[in-house]
């Protein structure tokens, strides 16, 4: 994302690097043939050219990105998310060499034809909307094809992932539901509490995505799903993407990316193949935690930087590269190549085309 608060972001002198240039291009690896969608991560304005044509030569075809920081109510939700939806019509139009705003799935095959990355729009709350419902249509008319119905905390619509004694879906939530359907908005069920998520997905007649998660039934977190939802959403028609934050699967630092590869092999036992995707929510750059890169983070993060957490990611995924190394380590761990395939994109070109269009 450009950033989640003040929608630009300057990197830290010795903090990250952004890419390795064009030595680092590839040829014929098996992502650069198979359809790959992240159901979300981020694009930040920083970005090299170098970095962005290695994000293209990994292979990756589309990205849904967040627009703005979801920590926001009422009328400055509304501000912010209006903001965010302008800076990244700003970012695609003066960077239309590496990116294509995407509005429905055929967009995905034209920036692949391209040699571009389709970016879908999300919003990661629902307060941009206040009560009106009107405002849905307003912000699909901006190109904004994903919302999710809460963040980590109490809205009109339903409670957060942090709520110890929030709501389900509200009486508004049942009516948000209702009108994301009819306009082709898919409903994104991340950060929501496991009865938000429940009652969503009956209310929905559509199908429904939790983007970026992983699964309580192997690590306990606050962001984590259960296996009854995991199975809720499968049986809709839905999608469970599991995220790479790796202190949402284990506290173990290094030589840990096993347990990524767990949580995805255990949504699948449980939703089946043609359910689970990827939903990264990680930066592209090669990232290094020194204390200035920190101090970035905290400026960024707000109330949500917890430093006894970092870093976020897996070494083995840290950088543009990371859907390489996921379909390699998924193949040697037994995966095929039909349903990796399925993992990577197929399953989430299904469901935005029977939603979004």
């Amino acid at each position: 994302m450009i950033n989640r608060r003040q929608f630009t972001l300057g990197a830290t002198a010795g903090a990250v690097s952004l890419g390795t240039g064009l030595d680092a291009l590839s040829a014929g690896t098996p992502t650069q043939d198979a359809l790959v969608i992240d159901a979300m991560g981020e694009v930040r304005e920083i970005y090299t050219d170098e970095l962005c044509r290695e994000m293209i030569d990994s292979g990756l075809n589309s990205i849904t990105v967040t627009l703005c920081d979801p920590k926001s109510y009422e009328a400055e939700a509304y501000d912010w998310a209006m903001a965010g939806v302008l800076e990244y019509d700003r970012l695609i139009r003066e960077e239309s060499r590496f990116w294509l705003k995407a509005t429905s799935i055929d967009d995905v095959q034209v920036a692949r034809d391209q040699g571009k990355i389709a970016l879908f729009y999300l919003f990661q709350n629902s307060t941009q909307f206040g009560k009106r419902l009107d405002n849905v249509d307003v912000f699909y008319g901006l190109g904004v094809r994903s919302s999710q119905i809460t963040y980590n905390y109490q809205n009109w619509a339903g409670a957060g992932c942090n709520e110890s004694n929030g709501s389900g879906l509200t009486v508004f939530g049942h009516e948000l539901v209702e009108k994301m359907n009819d306009v082709g908005m898919l409903i994104d069920l991340s950060h929501a509490n496991m009865k938000t998520m429940a009652d969503t997905v009956a209310a929905s007649k559509d199908p429904v995505i939790t983007s970026h998660s992983c699964c309580k039934a192997l690590f306990e977190h606050n962001r984590n799903t259960t296996d009854e939802n995991i199975r809720a959403i499968a049986d809709k028609g839905g999608i469970f993407g599991v995220t790479q934050m790796r202190p949402f699967m284990t506290r173990q630092i290094d030589d840990a990316v096993h347990f990524y590869y767990q949580h995805i092999e255990h949504a699948i036992d449980v939703g089946g193949i043609d359910h689970v995707c990827i939903g990264s929510d990680r930066d592209h750059r090669r990232l290094v935690l020194t204390q200035e890169y920190l101090d970035e983070l905290k400026r960024e993060e707000g109330e949500n930087f917890d430093r006894s957490q970092w870093p976020l990611y897996f070494e083995e995924l840290n950088g543009p590269r990371r859907m390489e190394t996921i379909w390699d380590g998924l193949a040697k761990r037994g995966m095929s190549e039909g349903n990796l395939e399925k993992l990577f994109g197929l399953n989430l070109q299904r469901l935005y085309k029977e939603v979004i269009g």
